[in-house]
């Protein structure tokens, strides 16, 4: 049995999967060799960046469960692997804690008029000006998958009223004042000073957040979207920002990535713009080669990994979702 990697490992990381599996050989093809390697993989640990021959690896019949190292699973949710039997499991929930610190960046940036004081600092302009709380606001949390509720717990202590919606509205964290089914997403816009989007990227949440969607949230309310960027029409959004319906808005994440030099969303005052590094962090490496072994000795157990996605939804139902502190 083969595994392949495609993920920043050190020698380190490989010999701990090697230890994990000491009956397979592993190969780190990076992504320099990804497309070679991936056809004659029965494994696949990591997140393919550059161009994959899907079609080449689904002929081969040979790849049998892909351990995503990240949350999202546009990367290798080809139409193809999501009709086949190969199985895929995410890293969701990994770096839930690090998106929330990225979130929190975008929020209070917003919030404190970091944009605006950080335009006047470059021109040696001490001006104060207006700033808001986050204190007694209605935040309302789109997806409360592992980063929805590290959010929500995260949020608690600010003294704010949580609602949060998703697709399957089971074991309802402590901290939602609300929990509510996704169809119910609408009111959650019209009550929300603050909607952080944690939702996944599928055939049902690409450009859910159109014109007639971003008009229906409060006026002045917030948007920060630390899901992915084309659940959200830039140019519906360049709009509400233009006309004052939204107060503001906070990416991580664009429509298109990297985002156009030409893009108005750079010279709105109203918008931060942090280019896709939510799931950053120093640990990164180590915390996901960690849990790819969990997984990787499940798997050879003949146990089902954590974190196995529906490969139509995009994502893991919540029951099978990898908590901290679990083997």
């Amino acid at each position: 049995m083969r595994i392949v990697l495609c993920y920043p490992v050190e020698d380190k990381h490989v010999a701990q999967i090697q230890a994990a599996a000491p009956n397979c050989e592993v190969v780190n093809a990076g992504q320099e060799r990804i497309d070679e390697w991936l056809p004659k993989a029965d494994i696949f640990i990591g997140h393919a960046k550059v161009p994959v021959n899907w079609d080449r690896v689904l002929e081969s019949r040979r790849l049998k469960w892909i351990q995503s190292s990240a949350a999202g699973l546009d990367h290798c949710l080809v139409p193809g692997v999501i009709d086949s039997e190969i199985m895929v499991s995410s890293a969701s929930g990994l770096f839930a804690s690090q998106v929330a610190e990225q979130t929190f960046s975008l929020l209070f940036g917003l919030l404190r008029k970091a944009p605006l004081f950080f335009r006047a600092e470059q021109k040696r302009e001490f001006i104060r000006l207006p700033t808001d709380d986050l204190r007694g606001k209605t935040v309302g949390i789109v997806g409360m998958g592992g980063n929805g509720r590290m959010l929500s717990r995260m949020l608690k202590p600010w003294d704010v009223k949580l609602v949060g919606t998703d697709y399957f509205p089971v074991d309802p964290p402590s901290e939602l004042s609300e929990f509510w089914p996704a169809d119910r997403l609408d009111d959650l816009l019209g009550i929300s000073d603050v909607v952080l989007l944690t939702l996944p990227l599928n055939e049902h949440t690409e450009g859910m957040f159109d014109s007639k969607r971003l008009n229906q949230m409060r006026p002045g309310s917030l948007l920060i979207n630390v899901a992915r960027g084309a659940v959200v029409v830039e140019e519906a959004l360049v709009d509400v920002l233009k006309s004052g319906q939204l107060g503001g808005a906070g990416l991580d994440v664009t429509e298109v990535e990297p985002l156009s030099p030409e893009s108005l969303l750079w010279d709105d005052p109203k918008v931060m713009i942090s280019p896709h590094v939510g799931a950053q962090s120093s640990r990164r490496v180590d915390d996901t080669t960690d849990f790819a072994c969990v997984n990787l000795e499940r798997y050879l157990r003949g146990e089902l990994p954590y974190n196995r996605v529906d490969k139509v939804l995009g994502f893991p139902h919540p029951s099978v979702v990898w908590r901290p502190g679990t083997n």
